[in-house]
């Protein structure tokens, strides 16, 4: 596997070293001379000598370069022994070499231990892709023709790119006079035929010329500008930094105009640049030392194509402890390719899609169809005829060099389509966010797919793969619980769907009078002598209504009382007929029969003040005693 030597990431011409007096080990890793770096550690431990940690690592990364993943992985495991070792990027490596040894055991017991050290959105990310790709749900539907194109060589061809008809690649090819392949990079222009296949491949004389690495174009119909990398150079020299180190520039070629320097740094190298037409923004992958991991895809900010902000990194939804390259914008959906962990092995091509909002979807993993355990890079795709064409590159075997360009066509986007379900979840009576609310996702049939809890602002998201119809469910302790069924082919075959969920608390609906929890009303009367549903008491009662449609597990007991006044027998009848008429409506409204337990009339046996028989009282004191509750039986076991 090739990370920073051949086409992959481009010769970074690391001539200095870290330290002082380097070792023939030393030298020769740096060199990228990884199996004479292996003999030269290997002879000095044979001699007695002590490898120091940073010694210890480049032989590990020596063995994992030459896929020996055994040793790799040894070496590894004794650097991550020590407690104070925090290096995502080797982690990375370490994870990559279990699973290519097969050491399953060792991989889960090892992610595991790392889990919490993970980060949420890289933890969806893991759990996702290995989901999908352990029950084969990637998109293995898709009829491709997929081909290896005829104008590849035994050199290096990759980073393929559209150019008006045409397309753009990079390769280590030999060219005019050159009888041998330079060891520069350069930029090549071929001929797409009818069937997809490219022909007519010579240099590409539209940019400027150079005797150093010039690769990786991306072409800009709207700028009629191809932006690339290449090497930093001065009156035709390389520009070296202080340590001895080429980094490689991003420039940008008007068509029939003149060439300028875009990005450069001395002491940094940028890769695969892209500029999206529909905001300006440039996108390029590169190492600062302050990212999630290897390289990370970044943009800035543009006005036609002259640099406007400081670089944007993508974040952890996107970029892992391993390496991101080569992003690719095609309908709202980002191309890239990682190495991280959870693939096939190797470079591997997600798919992730983009919101209004900048945000990401999980990147799904393209699967077998396209990724194998080598590495797979370089995704563009673009209308064609009745279908897609698009190209990636790859050094998987059956090839004819070292990287190979592979054609491929298709009737809709490769990757399987995911179903995001988000929104805010609110208290109803006073709109402030609810943090820590469970949400899920279930199929119709009562399966879980996916569980997540809200952030302290009340967001939530859950994403899973695409499904027709879902339950969403949200629900905390001592609030009302949510649910909906959703028909996802209503939302205009959306991908992301926004809902907002507002939540009723408990102690919103209730409150305690006469010692017990009732449900919250105001205060109604019945007709002197009747048990009539009037429309203002039926309006309080449908509190009640939707009271037990919040919380289904509700046991009431429906009270009514009147005053002393009438006689007592009457009185009893009276409140009692009331009591069944309030049932009655609840039932009528869909309130289940089993959730009111008893419906009493208590006459005037529950006098609350001093108006009892023979007691001269105002008005305003009888009806203090005329009342009607509904009690709440089992609130003291409700949440419990």
């Amino acid at each position: 596997m090739r990370y920073f030597v051949v086409s992959m990431f481009l010769c970074n011409m690391l001539l200095g070293f870290s330290q002082d007096k380097p070792s023939k080990g030393d030298a020769y890793f740096f060199e990228y001379a990884y199996q004479k770096a292996i003999d030269a550690y290997t002879k000095a431990i044979q001699k007695g000598e002590m490898l120091t940690d940073v010694q210890k690592l480049n032989l590990a990364d020596a063995y994992f370069k030459l896929e020996e993943y055994d040793k790799a992985a040894t070496g590894y495991l004794a650097y991550f022994s020590k407690d104070s070792i925090q290096d995502d990027f080797r982690l990375n490596r370490l994870f990559q070499a279990l699973k290519a040894t097969v050491n399953q055991e060792k991989f889960e017991d090892l992610l595991q231990e790392k889990v919490t050290t993970f980060g949420t959105e890289f933890m969806e990310n893991i759990n996702f892709n290995r989901q999908i790709l352990a029950s084969e749900v990637t998109d293995t539907t898709l009829d491709f023709e997929l081909f290896n194109l005829q104008c590849n060589t035994k050199h290096a061809d990759f980073s393929p790119t559209f150019y008006k008809e045409d397309i753009l690649f990079t390769s280590g090819r030999p060219y005019g006079k050159q009888k041998e392949a330079s060891g520069y990079l350069n930029i090549f222009k071929g001929k797409v035929q009818l069937d997809g296949q490219v022909g007519g491949v010579y240099p590409f004389d539209a940019i400027e010329s150079s005797d150093f690495h010039r690769a990786t174009p991306n072409y800009s119909e709207k700028l009629n500008s191809v932006f690339y990398v290449l090497s930093n150079t001065v009156e035709g020299q390389l520009d070296y930094d202080e340590n001895g180190k080429n980094a490689l520039a991003i420039g940008i070629q008007p068509i029939d105009g003149e060439f300028r320097f875009l990005w450069r740094d001395l002491s940094t190298s940028f890769y695969y640049p892209f500029y999206d037409e529909h905001n300006e923004r440039l996108y390029f992958a590169a190492d600062f030392g302050t990212g999630y991991g290897g390289t990370d895809i970044y943009y800035v900010n543009t006005n036609r194509g002259t640099l406007m902000s400081a670089p944007v990194n993508l974040g952890p939804r996107i970029n892992t402890p391993g390496n991101e390259i080569a992003p690719f914008i095609f309908e709202n959906n980002m191309y890239f390719s990682s190495d991280v962990f959870y693939g096939l092995g190797g470079m591997d091509i997600y798919k992730s899609t983009m919101d209004a909002n900048d945000n990401f979807s999980i990147p799904v993993n393209l699967g077998s169809t396209i990724n194998t355990e080598k590495d797979d890079f370089g995704f563009v795709i673009r209308d064609f005829g009745e279908g897609l064409l698009g190209y990636f590159s790859s050094n998987r075997a059956g090839g004819k060099g070292a990287d190979d360009i592979y054609g491929f066509r298709v009737a809709q986007k490769p990757g399987i389509k995911t179903l995001v379900v988000k929104g805010n979840i609110t208290r109803r009576s006073n709109s402030r966010e609810l943090g820590d609310v469970t949400v899920q996702l279930g199929s119709s049939d009562g399966t879980l797919m996916k569980e997540v809890v809200s952030n302290p602002d009340g967001s939530y998201r859950l994403e899973i793969p695409w499904q027709e119809s879902v339950v969403l469910k949200a629900d905390q302790n001592g609030f009302s619980e949510y649910s909906k069924s959703l028909d996802t082919t209503t939302f205009s075959d959306e991908e992301n769907i926004t809902l907002d969920i507002d939540l009723v608390a408990y102690s919103d609906i209730v409150e305690e009078v006469e010692g017990q929890k009732v449900v919250k009303l105001k205060k109604f009367y019945f007709e002197r002598g009747g048990a009539k549903i009037t429309p203002e008491i039926a309006m309080e009662l449908d509190k009640v209504v939707e009271a037990v449609s919040l919380f289904p597990q509700l046991q009431l007991r429906i009270e009514t009382h009147t005053d002393s006044r009438g006689g007592g027998a009457t009185n009893f009848r009276i409140t009692q007929a009331r009591s069944d008429a309030i049932k009655a409506y609840l039932l009528s409204k869909g309130v289940p029969e089993s959730s009111i337990l008893y419906a009493i009339g208590y006459g005037e046996d529950k006098i609350l003040n001093n108006c009892t028989n023979g007691v001269y009282c105002l008005e305003m004191l009888h009806k203090q005693n005329q009342r009607s509750l509904i009690v709440i039986l089992n609130d003291n076991v409700l949440f419990n």
